[in-house]
């Protein structure tokens, strides 16, 4: 089963939440040691997953919808005019 491709929206609400959450986080923290930015860099990341997977994907098209065939009943018959009664029909010099 194939993975679904991230939409626009999905990359685009993941990227900046990932972004404003890390310096937000940082900013507030005020850590300056190593292990306390990584753990806000994965919090940050948690988080922007969070969000991408959360954002409303547009449901697909629905399927065209496919009319049944008339029954012999409902059909309505054409009336043909042939060449022969075209003809015919020609009014004649009198």
């Amino acid at each position: 089963m194939a993975m679904p491709r991230p939409t626009a929206a999905q990359l685009a609400y993941g990227s900046c939440t990932v972004i404003f959450s890390t310096l937000a986080m940082l900013l507030l923290s005020q850590t300056s040691s190593g292990l306390g930015i990584a753990v806000i860099a994965l919090a940050a990341l948690a988080l922007g997953l969070l969000v991408a997977l959360t954002v409303p994907v547009p449901k697909p098209a629905p399927a065209a919808v496919v009319s049944r065939p008339a029954t012999p009943e409902e059909r309505v018959p054409v009336q043909r005019e042939t060449a022969s009664v075209a003809a015919g029909a020609e009014p004649t010099g009198s």
